[in-house]
């Protein structure tokens, strides 16, 4: 791996959404009790039940993980289905500022992003310690799928985040140049992204898959008139 590769590998790292967000650990996961435990197991009785004798259905843990955050992580959908029914709040942020619709986003989990989204989740909230969206955390990882979702359900698609990139830029500067940050850009471009907002030096996501090598994505970005 050359230098140019490394320190492109080590910025990826750094700034991944995935090493940003904290699921429950194997020994959170096997304290918890109550509703967090029920939302963890998949329990969607249990979790009613609990509900109809008082629980607090957004009651926190540590890191401000709600139930649903929790069930999200796990991937427990019929958890999601029962604490929304209970009136979980489905758009709430944990101490990190993501909410479930960027859990599992991350993820890639498209399942149990599909089911947050026909509940009535949102997908424009501002997210994160970086300012960004769900969309621009899955541009970042490829997740083309979740990004044709999220797409779908209105997340903004010229959103600019505190480093002063947009999903578009972080497509390119964050992917590996791959078919699946292709299909990720391609998706951007074919809802109508702004191929002319630049970073914070100027460059534009044309200029920076050219300086990238990613041939493909410059082919797809000339033949949509960017410049």
């Amino acid at each position: 791996m050359n230098r140019r590769t490394w320190s492109a590998w080590l910025l990826t790292l750094a700034l991944s959404p995935a090493w940003a967000q904290v699921g429950p650990s194997p020994s959170e996961a096997a304290s918890y009790s109550g509703l967090h435990a029920a939302a963890h197991q998949g329990n969607a009785a249990k979790i009613a039940q609990l509900v109809a004798n008082g629980a607090a259905v957004n009651a926190s843990d540590a890191r401000g993980r709600t139930p649903l955050h929790v069930a999200t992580f796990a991937r427990q959908r019929e958890a999601v289905r029962a604490l929304v029914k209970a009136g979980a709040d489905i758009n709430r942020l944990e101490n990190d500022r993501y909410d479930a619709v960027t859990i599992a986003s991350v993820a890639d989990d498209e399942d149990t992003l599909r089911v947050l989204l026909q509940l009535g989740a949102g997908a424009k909230q501002i997210t994160s310690r970086y300012d960004g969206t769900a969309l621009i955390a899955a541009a970042h990882l490829g997740h083309d799928g979740v990004v044709r979702q999220l797409i779908a359900a209105g997340a903004p698609l010229d959103h600019v985040n505190n480093l002063h990139w947009t999903a578009t830029i972080e497509s390119i500067v964050l992917g590996d140049g791959g078919a699946r940050h292709q299909a990720t850009l391609k998706a951007l471009i074919d809802a109508g992204a702004n191929l002319q907002l630049a970073d914070r030096t100027g460059q534009t996501p044309l200029a920076l898959a050219k300086s990238r090598g990613y041939s493909a994505m410059v082919a797809m970005l000339e033949k949509a008139g960017a410049r």
